[in-house]
């Protein structure tokens, strides 16, 4: 038992995940836009900044 067990919380944790990240804006949009702006320069990651650049900066 212990063993499907960890295979269900596994399946669970990955189902959360999933439904977690189709909650975040698209990439590109007014909204992620304005969500990275909000958050501090430091926090940001490479691919944020360059996609902050590319898509609210130079559209």
């Amino acid at each position: 038992m212990s063993v499907l067990k960890r295979i269900l919380a596994a399946v669970l944790a990955g189902t959360v995940l999933l439904n977690l990240a189709a909650c975040a804006p698209e990439v590109g949009s007014e909204k992620w836009c304005a969500n990275l702006k909000a958050k501090p320069k430091g926090d940001w990651t490479t691919n944020e900044a360059v996609d902050y650049a590319k898509h609210c900066i130079l559209k």
